[in-house]
């Protein structure tokens, strides 16, 4: 009886452990990512200069500040 219990509060554990770590982990990177687009200004000047463009540092400026704008937006 006391053993029957004893498991049956270990699984009820581990399972709400489960989903609170699930739950921590999703918040986690939901910040991660706000915080560090996956996307740099390195790899956005690279596919503007394969497109043809020369980007200037304001533009690229520009362009991820627009991008995180639209992050917080669709947030």
């Amino acid at each position: 009886m006391i053993l029957g219990t004893l498991i049956l509060i270990l699984v009820i554990g581990i399972a709400i452990g489960a989903v609170a770590g699930f739950f921590a982990a999703r918040q986690y990177m939901k910040r991660y990512l706000a915080d560090n687009p996956p996307i740099s200004e390195d790899m956005m000047r690279q596919m503007m200069m394969q497109m043809g463009q020369k980007p200037s540092q304001k533009k690229l400026h520009q362009m991820m500040v627009s991008m995180k704008a639209q992050a917080k937006k669709n947030k």
